[in-house]
C-alpha cells in the first residue's frame, strides 16, 4: 500500500503545483493546468500507481471537475481515425492468433531456410516482419507467437539456460529481441504507439504521415537494419552450434501436424493480403487506411473468423483505445489553446545560433538514450515526441523529416533494455543472456541502428524530398 502511495502521490502532486504557482510569462491558467495534469499523467505511465487507462480515466476526471475543459473537448481524442486503425489492427492480429496462420508463416518459413542457425535467425526476423503487417503489439508477435517456437527449438537442440545457453537459444533470443524495433518501425500498424505520434505530428507540426508514406519512408533504412542485425549479431555473439538440420525437419513436422490450410485460414489470407493492397494503394483508390482495416475485420466477422466474444476479449485493443484516445485529445488541446507552440518558441530562442541540423541530431541522440528512463515505448513517446517536434520545427528543421526521424527513433530504441517492450520481460526471463550481455548488446545496436536510420536514411529522405 505504501509503494502505490508514493507512485500515485507524485504524479497527483505535479498537477497541484500547477494550480498552487502562477503560470509562466506567455501561458494562461488553462494551458498551465492543462499542461499540469497531462505531464502527471505521463509520470503516472512512469510510476504505475494504476495501468496506463486507468490513469488516463483519472486524469480526464481531474479535467473535468476542476473545469480545465468541458466534456466535449476531454472525449475529441475518441474521434481520431489513427486511434481506430489501431484498435481494428488488434482485432485483425487476434485472427492470427485464434486461427494459427501466424504460426503457420513461422514454420513454413522455418522449413525453407531453417537448416543453418544464421537462417533460422533471420527465419524468426522474417516471421516477425510479415506478422508486423497487421500485428500491433510486439506482445503478440514476438511473445504470444514467436517466444514458444524459439523455446521450442532450443529446448530440442538441447540448447537451455547456463551452460548451454550459447548453442542457439541465446543468439536466437537476442536476434528476435534486437530486430523487434526494426520491425516495429517499418509500419504505421506495426506498433500502438506509431498513430499516436502520428496524430502528434499532424498537431504539432501540421504533418500528414499516411500508412504508405510512413512504410516508403522506413523500406529502405528498415530493410538495411533488418538484415545487417543478425549478420552483426551473429559474429559479436556467435551460436556454438552452425548447421542445424533438425529444425528444417521439426518445421516440416509441426506444417504436418497443422494440416492443410482451413478455410479460415484462406479466408484470413485473402483478407490479409487485401488489407495490405489497399493500405498502400490509398493514394490511388481514396480508400481511408482505418476504412480499410474496418472492412478487414468486418470481412472476418460476416465470415466467423472472428466472433464477437473474440472482439470483447480483446482487452489490449479497449486499452489501447482508452490512454490513447485520451493523449491524443489532449495533446492536440495543448498546441490547439498555445501550450505546444509557446513551448517551442521559448526553446528555441535559447538555442538561438545552433544550425537545424545539430538541434535535431541532439534531439534524437536524446529520444534515443531517453529510453533507459522508460519501461514502455508508448509512454516514451507519449511523454517526449511532441515537445521533441514542436522543438526541432521551432529552429528550422523540415518538418516531415523531424516527423519521421523522431518517430523511427522511438521505435529502434526498443532493444536498449530488456524492459523496453512488453516482450522483453518474458525473454530475458527466459535465463538465456545475462543482464549485462543483455545492456551491452543493447547499447552496440542502439549504435548500429542509429547509423543505419538516420545516416543511411537521411540520404533516402534526401531522395524522396523529405529536406
Amino acid at each position: 500500500m505504501k509503494e502505490l502511495y508514493w507512485r500515485g502521490g507524485v504524479p497527483l502532486l505535479i498537477a497541484l503545483v500547477t494550480f498552487l504557482i502562477p503560470p509562466p510569462a506567455g501561458l494562461t491558467g488553462q494551458n498551465w493546468h492543462l499542461f499540469g495534469i497531462f505531464f502527471a499523467m505521463i509520470v503516472g505511465f512512469i510510476t504505475r500507481p494504476f495501468p496506463m487507462g486507468a490513469v488516463c480515466i483519472i486524469g480526464l476526471c481531474l479535467i473535468s471537475i476542476t473545469k480545465t475543459l468541458t466534456p466535449s473537448e476531454i472525449l475529441v481524442g475518441f474521434s481520431s481515425n489513427a486511434i481506430w486503425l489501431i484498435v481494428m489492427a488488434f482485432f485483425f492480429s487476434r485472427a492470427f492468433l485464434k486461427t494459427g496462420l501466424g504460426k503457420r508463416i513461422a514454420y513454413t518459413i522455418l522449413a525453407k531456410i531453417g537448416n543453418h542457425s544464421l537462417t533460422v535467425g533471420y527465419a524468426f526476423a522474417l516471421s516477425d516482419l510479415v506478422l508486423c503487417l497487421t500485428t500491433p503489439s510486439s506482445a503478440a508477435r514476438a511473445g504470444g507467437i514467436l517466444f514458444p517456437i524459439i523455446l521450442s527449438v532450443s529446448h530440442a537442440l538441447d540448447s537451455r539456460p547456463g551452460p548451454t545457453a550459447r548453442k542457439i537459444g541465446a543468439y536466437l533470443i537476442q536476434l528476435v529481441y534486437q530486430t523487434e524495433g526494426v520491425t516495429c518501425a517499418l509500419f504505421l500498424t506495426a506498433m500502438a504507439a506509431n498513430p499516436l505520434m502520428a496524430e502528434f505530428a499532424q498537431q504539432t507540426a501540421g504533418v500528414t504521415i499516411t500508412w504508405t508514406s510512413w512504410a516508403v519512408a522506413a523500406a529502405v533504412p528498415g530493410l538495411i537494419a533488418f538484415m545487417v542485425i543478425p549478420l552483426v549479431l551473429y559474429f559479436v555473439y556467435p551460436p556454438s552450434l552452425k548447421a542445424v538440420p533438425y529444425v528444417k525437419k521439426e518445421a516440416l513436422g509441426k506444417l504436418k501436424e497443422l494440416g492443410p490450410l482451413t478455410k479460415n485460414e484462406y479466408i484470413l489470407l485473402f483478407t490479409f493480403v487485401l488489407a495490405l493492397l489497399l493500405w498502400s494503394t490509398a493514394a490511388l483508390t481514396g480508400i481511408n487506411p482505418t476504412t480499410t482495416a474496418i472492412i478487414a475485420v468486418t470481412i472476418l466477422l460476416i465470415t466467423q473468423v472472428l466472433d464477437w466474444s473474440d472482439i470483447l476479449h480483446e482487452t489490449g485493443a479497449w486499452d489501447t483505445l482508452i490512454w490513447m484516445s485520451s493523449l491524443v485529445g489532449l495533446a492536440g488541446l495543448l498546441a490547439k489553446k498555445g501550450f505546444i507552440p509557446w513551448f517551442s518558441e521559448n526553446v528555441a530562442q535559447a538555442m538561438t545560433g545552433l544550425d537545424w541540423t545539430i538541434v535535431l541530431g541532439i534531439l534524437i541522440l536524446a529520444y534515443m538514450y531517453s529510453q533507459y528512463f522508460f519501461a514502455s515505448l508508448t509512454a516514451h513517446a507519449a511523454a517526449m515526441y511532441s515537445g521533441f517536434l514542436a522543438v526541432a520545427v521551432g529552429v528550422g528543421a523540415p518538418p516531415l523529416l523531424a516527423a519521421l526521424s523522431l518517430a523511427f527513433t522511438a521505435n529502434i530504441c526498443l532493444g536498449l533494455t530488456h524492459y523496453s517492450a512488453a516482450c522483453g520481460g518474458l525473454y530475458f526471463g527466459a535465463g538465456y543472456v545475462p543482464l549485462k550481455t543483455w545492456w551491452s548488446l543493447g547499447l552496440l545496436f542502439s549504435v548500429i541502428q542509429l547509423v543505419v536510420w538516420i545516416g543511411i536514411g537521411s540520404v533516402w529522405w534526401k531522395l524522396l524530398g523529405f529536406w
